[in-house]
């Protein structure tokens, strides 16, 4: 079935105008994306009930479907969340470990070694080598003492 047999004329000139309004605030700074958020789906599902023919509405499995995909979509961004708040743990678990323990730190070109007199906990955790605070993520090697 067209989708010009689905929307009215008026409807047709309504979506081309959103289309095009919506194109041009991003050609205007903002880059497309390569993918879909949960925002961008729960838009177009209220576009497309929001533009549904009435004589002939969104049959109940498909709503139901794309209800669950929405679901789906919300629980795998909070999955992707917790793994990061998980691994930002166990970062921060590690840099305490290395407290008072000789490592070796690769900073730009040159490889600093020293012991951990510091350690600072966080999202990105630091620490303190010969007075000078590093990234956790540049230590790359630990020695036992």
């Amino acid at each position: 079935m067209a989708i010009e047999s689905v929307l009215s004329t008026q409807e047709m000139m309504d979506v081309t105008r959103m289309v095009t309004d919506y194109n041009k605030q991003i050609s205007q700074g903002r880059a497309p994306q390569q993918e879909l958020g949960k925002d961008d789906f729960l838009k177009l599902l209220i576009t497309q009930l929001q533009y549904q023919d009435p004589t002939s509405p969104m049959e109940n499995t498909e709503f139901i479907a794309q209800m669950t995909s929405f679901s789906t979509l919300e629980q795998m961004n909070n999955m992707a969340e917790s793994f990061n708040q998980l691994a930002n743990l166990l970062s921060g678990g590690e840099a305490v470990s290395a407290l008072g323990r000789p490592v070796e730190i690769y900073d730009g070109n040159r490889v600093v070694q020293g012991t951990v007199n510091a350690v600072t906990r966080g999202d990105y955790p630091e620490v303190r080598v010969n007075g000078v605070y590093y990234p956790w993520e540049q230590v790359i090697q630990v020695f036992e003492e």
